[in-house]
């Protein structure tokens, strides 16, 4: 005969096993690999897109203008002030050509992996904001064409992953592999915010200070190597605001109750307490 305390741990391991979202009974493995290639189609939907929303390079550099006035008008500091400033350590331009190249896309998808392992409850919605930011983004894209500050020499801005390596991309002329007139907005400072986003509500109050490094290092990087203008991270910023604006904020789910021990369950009209002898 199983005592009180066996028999409350083995109904709150019952309980806890219908309401894990990770129930291993279910198909293991199964939904982790739907959520993955869902989101390795998200991200080859987002390279196909692109290449359809090439051309328009006249209005491309056009837009580029008038960007550039904009921000003049806005006193935005300028994006050659930052490239100077890496240009003054040669160390550094090599680790931004390379975060730019290496880190976008690894980090979102280690930050998805670990959400949906270790914090499902927030997996969802922020796989949900995702989508909407990247659809949202391939709009502008098409409707926005815009030529990275890189293209620009008579700015004085150089392409320092075509100098310095890594480079990421080749020719605009000869490059069949990606639309380099797609600079508005800046998803990789798009996906890095969602990331922080994520794991700053997800994570302990200890390590929110850190996550907010890898959006701000992205801001440096894709100004710095004349990817993107400061005006790109403020478009894919309102993006994001739009796409958290646009999702419900999900109800926490709250545990059923567990029933009570037998010995714990009050007399009812249906079961009369017991006569006095």
């Amino acid at each position: 005969m199983l005592s009180e305390h066996q028999w409350t741990g083995e109904r709150h391991a019952e309980f806890e096993r219908r309401l894990s979202p990770r129930n291993p009974a279910r198909a293991p493995g199964l939904s982790a690999l739907r959520e993955l290639a869902l989101v390795a189609g998200l991200f080859l939907a987002y390279k196909l897109a692109r290449l359809a929303a090439d051309g328009h390079v006249t209005e491309a550099f056009r837009n580029a203008s008038t960007i550039g006035d904009l921000e003049r008008r806005l006193h935005l500091p300028s994006e050659l002030s930052v490239q100077h400033t890496l240009l003054d350590w040669p160390a550094l331009v090599t680790a931004a050509n390379s975060y730019y190249a290496y880190v976008h896309f690894p980090a979102t998808a280690a930050c998805l992996i670990w959400l949906y392992l270790r914090r499902p409850s927030h997996y969802r919605r922020t796989r949900n904001v995702l989508v909407l930011l990247t659809s949202g983004a391939l709009v502008v894209h098409f409707l926005y064409p815009l030529a990275p500050p890189r293209m620009l020499p008579e700015t004085g801005m150089l392409d320092l992953g075509r100098l310095y390596g890594p480079a990421v991309y080749g020719a605009p002329e000869t490059d069949q592999l990606s639309n380099q007139y797609a600079a508005m907005p800046s998803l990789h400072v798009g996906w890095a915010l969602v990331v922080a986003i994520a794991l700053i509500t997800a994570t302990s109050p200890r390590w929110r200070g850190l996550w907010l490094l890898h959006p701000a290092i992205t801001l440096l990087v894709v100004v710095g190597t004349g990817n993107h203008y400061w005006l790109d991270a403020l478009a894919a910023a309102a993006l994001l605001a739009a796409a958290y604006t646009l999702l419900p904020t999900p109800r926490p789910t709250l545990k059923p109750a567990l029933p009570p021990l037998p010995h714990q369950r009050t007399p009812t009209t249906a079961e009369p307490a017991p006569a006095a002898p």
